[in-house]
């Protein structure tokens, strides 16, 4: 079974919950995600089954988009809800313009500090493994890009903020909340994240797990995925003929004009029945095999 899933994760369950779930229904070993959410968050999961999972590394890059809840005025260990309240201090009040200018403080390209409870790894080991055995753990701050930001009130719950934003892979929501809170000098921490798109993919792609149960319980468990070149659709393709898709699944190189190609990207290959056939790279002259599936459809 080759393609992607895109699930709408529970909260309560960690990503390799959801993976080991999906194992177990679809009976295969090759199951991967593309993008991992921490046990508190909902929203899209999208995982990579059979063949799928070697377009993973291409996934992981994708922005993504969230909606969430901060709690303003207390900082935690690990910068959401989860963690242990370690400062309180007085909740200042916002107006429309603190709100902007918050928004504007926070755009474009950012260096972040990730969160001490992270899957980072320092010295070999997980920050988190270390954080949780009380050590100091000492992350380097790493470039991130918030396309968009924005920043509502919520006039039921003065404590409380509600923040959307489209950013790069590899930005923590945690550690924006924290710093948010830091920028109005209260703390903060985020109480709520629902990740509502991942590349390609939104809500509106996303499945239940119970569906998903369901499906794999009736045998239609394929019925469910999206064909696993669709995460690419932006990139370039092209049609070869059966010769030449021969040699390409023999590992050869063959001369191309791919006007539309610019040289070195990366692009979609397909056999003349439209079979998703390979990840090559255009060199300007030569198509060069990456990745060649077997008959992926």
């Amino acid at each position: 079974m080759d393609g992607l899933l895109v699930v709408d994760k529970p909260r309560g369950w960690t990503s390799h919950d959801v993976v080991a779930r999906v194992r177990r229904l679809a009976r295969q070993r090759a199951v991967g995600h593309a993008g991992t959410l921490d046990p508190m968050a909902t929203g899209v999961l999208v995982l990579c089954l059979g063949q799928a999972t070697r377009l993973s590394e291409y996934l992981l890059g994708e922005d993504k988009t969230y909606e969430g809840t901060l709690r303003l005025g207390q900082r935690t260990t690990t910068d959401d809800a989860e963690g242990e309240v370690i400062a309180e201090a007085p909740v200042p009040t916002l107006d429309e313009a603190t709100l902007r200018a918050l928004e504007a403080r926070f755009s474009g390209t950012l260096q972040q500090v990730p969160p001490q409870f992270s899957a980072i790894k320092q010295a070999g080991q997980r920050a988190y493994a270390l954080a949780r055995r009380g050590e100091a753990v000492q992350l380097a701050p790493r470039a991130v890009t918030i396309h968009a930001i924005r920043l509502r009130r919520d006039l039921d719950h003065p404590e409380q903020l509600h923040l959307h934003v489209h950013c790069s892979a590899g930005t923590y929501i945690r550690a924006l909340a924290r710093d948010i809170g830091e920028a109005l000098g209260c703390g903060a921490h985020l109480i709520a994240l629902r990740r509502t798109r991942s590349g390609e993919f939104s809500l509106s792609n996303a499945h239940a797990l119970a569906d998903v149960e369901r499906a794999a319980a009736e045998g239609a468990l394929d019925r469910l995925l999206v064909p696993m070149d669709r995460a690419l659709h932006r990139w370039p393709a092209t049609h070869l003929s059966a010769a030449q898709a021969q040699r390409l699944r023999q590992g050869q190189k063959l001369a191309l004009d791919l006007s539309a190609w610019s040289p070195g990207a990366l692009g979609r290959v397909y056999d003349e029945s439209g079979i998703f056939l390979a990840i090559a790279r255009w060199d300007g002259r030569l198509l060069v095999p990456v990745k060649v599936f077997n008959a992926a459809s």
